[in-house]
């Protein structure tokens, strides 16, 4: 197994100059993005579900799930930053083979699913507004994405990801375009309905596997490895201790405001779902593009184009995120050159391991999968996935012989291991209302 012992070093001299990156982005960067995927076209079908199903009543998830959402992306990425190495070279160093193959393989899986449902979800959408062969549109996307990912500058690259983050603000748009109740949305925020129901619960459960999802783990921590090799005199802070004062708050400061916009959006789809297709009886949504669908005789055609045209430029910010997140897990977990600042002959496997995800959640739609039922399952995968990582990520984060000094903080450690019970807890859940 070839081992890239470049971990914490600059690329090399033939890899990709990089040109200078814009102000926002020296401080907005791998948190910002992994927020902004997060609600990819499937997170939008589950948020509208919730809305369209229970009204009101599910706003406070949103609340709730932020913090345990700050704390193991924050972790993620502080692993990244310390060590100089992706979360899964450092599960690949510190845990057994076997069992790292595992949520590896089930990461890839799920990752491919998810894919196959954004692309197809995108191509929906955009043939609602526009018409034309949906199958073309499939392509087109799965195309358009593996080129920027391979051939455009990474500095380059991930500015266009950071100004995608933008159309996220077309669902907050959406909900002052409606007739929306604010003070009954207050109340439901802060007096939450709570009830043991299983159609209840299963909605909870899918609202937090899409919401803290294994990808987002890997993507950030490795984005910031990528992010400290293009930066002039960076480098792990287990070698430049003096740098982390700064890398520290900057990650902090990227993956509040980051994570705070994914679950902002999310809460606003919750309630345009419910002030339009809820209050009008409309309570089974089991598609983005069905949603968008739904909303144009109840909310009108311009809200209809919004929602739908928001539904395209998510998925074209997440496709890129989960392809990559997978290459760079199964690259890193054997050992392989990784990124996206690299040419493509210096990496020819990770960039194989990215077209392979991408080529293969494509063709999905051409299949006679269920593309429902393989959401659904996607999110099963998922939730279980989630809980055997987030634990080895915790206890990667308090161990002297990875993380040096910069153990976890006795806090941001209690608010991390509470994520991982809340999502083993949604894990039990889930399969305890499947039958539901």
């Amino acid at each position: 197994m070839a081992i890239d012992e470049d971990a914490g070093r600059p690329h090399a001299p033939d890899a990709i100059k990089q040109p200078a990156r814009p102000p926002l982005l020296a401080v907005l960067g791998p948190g910002l993005i992994t927020g902004a995927s997060d609600d990819d076209p499937s997170g939008i079908a589950t948020y509208s579900q919730a809305g369209a199903q229970f009204g009101f009543d599910l706003g406070w998830i949103m609340l709730f799930s932020w913090p345990l959402m700050c704390a193991i992306q924050e972790i993620s990425a502080r692993i990244g930053r310390v060590t100089g190495r992706g979360v899964a070279r450092n599960l690949r160093k510190h845990y057994p083979a076997p069992l790292v193959y595992a949520v590896i393989s089930a990461l890839l899986l799920a990752n491919v699913i998810n894919i196959g449902a954004d692309l197809g979800a995108m191509a929906a959408a955009l043939k609602l507004v526009v018409g034309g062969p949906q199958w073309l549109y499939v392509g087109l996307f799965a195309i358009v994405t593996l080129l920027l990912e391979t051939f455009v500058r990474y500095a380059r690259y991930v500015s266009v990801l950071a100004w995608l983050t933008v159309d996220l603000f077309a669902y907050v748009g959406v909900a002052f375009m409606v007739n929306m109740p604010w003070p009954t949305v207050a109340y439901h925020l802060v007096a939450p309905t709570l009830s043991l129901k299983p159609a209840y619960l299963t909605v909870i459960v899918a609202i937090l596997g899409t919401t803290i999802s294994p990808y987002l783990f890997f993507w950030q921590a490795e984005e910031e490895v990528e992010e400290m090799k293009e930066r002039s005199g960076a480098r792990p802070l287990t070698r430049a201790p003096e740098q982390s004062k700064a890398e520290f708050s900057r990650i902090r400061w990227d993956t509040y405001l980051g994570m705070g916009l994914s679950n902002g959006v999310a809460l606003f789809i919750i309630l345009t779902a419910a002030a339009t297709l809820h209050a009008h009886g409309v309570t089974d949504i089991q598609t983005s593009s069905q949603a968008a669908e739904a909303l144009r005789p109840i909310a009108g055609p311009l809200v209809f184009v919004v929602f739908a045209f928001g539904i395209v430029g998510t998925g074209l910010l997440a496709v890129p995120v989960l392809g990559s997140s997978a290459a760079y897990a199964i690259g890193e977990c054997f050992g392989w050159p990784v990124g996206l600042a690299r040419k493509l002959h210096r990496a020819p496997r990770f960039y194989a391991v990215l077209a392979a995800a991408t080529g293969v959640g494509g063709l999905l739609n051409f299949s006679s999968l269920d593309p429902v039922r393989a959401l659904f399952w996607s999110a099963v995968i998922n939730g279980v996935v989630a809980v055997p990582i987030m634990a080895m990520i915790m206890l990667l984060g308090g161990r002297k012989d990875v993380m040096g000094e910069f153990r976890l903080s006795l806090p941001l450690r209690t608010v991390g291991w509470l994520a991982t019970g809340v999502m083993a807890i949604a894990a039990v859940g889930m399969f305890a209302t499947m039958g539901g």
